[in-house]
C-alpha cells in the first residue's frame, strides 16, 4: 500500500530543492548581468557566446519552474484530500506510478491518451 504520508514528504522537499535551484539560479542570473555592465563585446564571438549561455539559463529556469508548479499542485491536492487522483478521469493513480513520480496529476491511461494526442498534433 502507497503511504501518502511518505510521498507527501517528499513532494515538500522536492519543493525546498527546486525552490533553492531557482533562487540559486536567479542570483547567478543577477551576477553575470552585473558583470557585463559596462563592458563593450568586442568580439562577435564573445556576444554568441553570452547568448547562448542566457538560453541556457532560460531554458533550465523554465523547467525548474515547470517542476515546482507539478509539484505544488501535487501538495495542493494532497492538503485538498484528493492527492492520487487523476485530474482527467478521476479514477485511482497507479501506486507504483506516485512512487516513481510523487507528482504525477494523471494516471498511465491519461497520460498515455494525452502524450498520443501532443505526437498527433506535431506531426500535422
Amino acid at each position: 500500500m502507497t503511504n501518502f504520508t511518505e510521498l507527501y514528504e517528499r513532494l515538500k522537499q522536492e519543493q525546498k530543492s527546486l525552490s533553492s535551484d531557482l533562487q540559486w539560479l536567479k542570483a547567478e542570473e543577477k551576477s553575470a548581468d552585473e558583470q557585463r555592465e559596462g563592458s563593450p563585446f568586442g568580439k562577435r564571438e564573445e556576444g554568441a557566446t553570452e547568448a547562448f549561455e542566457l538560453e541556457k539559463r532560460l531554458a533550465l529556469e523554465n523547467r525548474l519552474t515547470s517542476a515546482l508548479t507539478e509539484v505544488e499542485h501535487a501538495l495542493k491536492k494532497y492538503e485538498a484530500g484528493t492527492y492520487g487522483i487523476c485530474d482527467l478521469c478521476g479514477k485511482p493513480i497507479e501506486p507504483a506510478r506516485l512512487e516513481a513520480l510523487p507528482h504525477a496529476n494523471l494516471c498511465l491511461e491519461c497520460k498515455a491518451h494525452q502524450a498520443k494526442n501532443a505526437r498527433s498534433k506535431s506531426v500535422r
